[in-house]
């Protein structure tokens, strides 16, 4: 009689050791959904568009550079850039470092 009542309580303490187990794990999940949203997501986001403006790069397009140079496409290959950032100055670099395109609007500021 004592026996069953030992293995009865046993059994029960195991089922909520279990369920407490699957709740202590709930805040973890919730950390991680967050941190999807929040960064990972957006993150994926940007290598898209980074991967787009790279595969839409042209002659003539006028850029700037990771590093900050701007200037104007006058070649490209496929892993590098020939930049034209003076009137007879010209730069190769990789095609991951163009950071974004300049605008018309951008042009004017730098005459400024």
């Amino acid at each position: 009689m004592v026996m069953q009542s030992v293995a009865w309580a046993q059994g029960i303490g195991g089922g909520s050791s279990s369920s407490g187990t699957l709740l202590s794990l709930i805040p973890f999940v919730l950390i991680f959904v967050i941190f999807y949203f929040l960064l990972i997501l957006p993150q994926q986001k940007r290598q898209k568009q980074q991967k787009a403006l790279l595969e839409a790069l042209k002659k003539g397009d006028k850029v700037i550079t990771a590093s900050g140079i701007w200037g104007t496409v006058t070649n490209l290959g496929k892993e590098t850039v020939t930049l034209q950032i003076a009137d007879s100055t010209k730069i190769r670099i990789q095609r991951e470092h163009i950071a974004r395109l300049r605008g018309d609007d951008e042009d004017k500021d730098k005459d400024s």
